[in-house]
């Protein structure tokens, strides 16, 4: 969640005068993420937040707003897409596409207890099973393909170290197919920040613009390399432990995805080491504008290729 677009005052109350969500009282940016532009908003009917797309176009966006109304109506921890007073839930602001969504309690962490990462892995199994009646489809927009072609044109712009890297984990992944493992609708991007806490209860899964359908096990292995990571790229067994039983408890993985797993978690580090380089290295413009570290990634890269994981349940 960054700031690329600028709104004003004026704007928004003209915006939000399509919905039944009360007169506007104020609103402010939110720095973090990457990827659309992201505002607070207050009213007197309650609290929101206002995301406006800067890269998703109107014909990808149905598959995202339904995806979490299918889950908030079945009791999932998620907003609902707030519908306009003529029931549309996606609108236009500033010539960019629009929603608006309820403003979940509770509030990001940045260093996980294990009770937390308890309670993620059983919200990622519970997701991966409430979305099997989910009837839209959406391919990986960061999928093998965009990996292939992001690692391809980042070759040039690194060193030798890097390079080295890079070039023997792509040719690595050549050899494997996602597609091959069990298949189903992901969130693809369940980090600290885009889950919800009061203490340790969970009260929100949030940020669902990268969910699409692939793997159900490399949604696992995003989740474990950033919950699960301490800063130096060691990975804490405790924290690892507890996220993938409490997945488990809802979907067992079958004997192909625990025959797999060392190669998918690797495949989930290099998408966010390939996604992260390329914003390190051609920064985008706007007010608040988060970018993240990509070393963090390449350090997990590495102990993946150094180590094996511990057998999945």
């Amino acid at each position: 969640m960054s700031v690329f677009t600028k709104v004003s005052y004026d704007e928004l109350r003209e915006f939000l005068a399509a919905y039944p969500c009360g007169e506007l009282l104020g609103y402010q940016g939110i720095g973090e993420g990457i990827e659309n532009t992201n505002y607070f908003v207050d009213t007197s009917d309650g609290r929101w937040v206002l995301t406006l797309f800067e890269r998703l176009n109107y014909d990808d966006l149905p598959f995202f707003l339904g995806l979490m109304e299918h889950l908030a109506t079945r009791g999932y921890p998620c907003a609902m897409p707030q519908r306009t007073r003529d029931g549309h839930n996606l609108t236009t602001l500033n010539g960019k596409p629009a929603a608006l969504v309820r403003r979940l309690a509770g509030q990001s962490i940045l260093f996980a207890d294990l009770e937390q990462c308890r309670a993620t892995g059983r919200a990622l199994g519970e997701m991966h099973v409430s979305a099997r009646t989910f009837a839209l489809r959406c391919e990986n927009s960061r999928g093998a393909e965009w990996r292939r072609n992001t690692g391809q044109a980042l070759l040039p712009k690194l060193d030798v170290v890097q390079h080295t890297l890079l070039a023997d984990e792509l040719a690595m992944q050549e050899q494997f197919d996602l597609r091959s493992l069990p298949q189903g609708v992901i969130h693809a991007d369940l980090f600290r920040d885009n889950v919800l806490f009061v203490d340790d209860r969970l009260t929100g899964v949030i940020d669902f613009y990268y969910a699409c359908n692939d793997a159900l096990i490399y949604d696992l292995a995003v989740t474990v390399n950033d919950w699960c990571f301490e800063a130096d790229g060691r990975l804490n067994h405790a924290r690892y432990d507890g996220l993938v039983a409490e997945y488990t408890v809802s979907r067992e993985p079958n004997d192909a995805e625990r025959a797999a797993w060392p190669l998918v978690l690797r495949a989930a580090a290099l998408r966010f080491w390939l996604s992260r380089l390329y914003d390190w290295l051609t920064p985008r413009g706007g007010d608040l504008v988060h970018v993240k570290d990509p070393e963090q990634y390449r350090r997990i890269l590495d102990y993946h290729r150094e180590h094996a994981p511990p057998r999945l349940p």
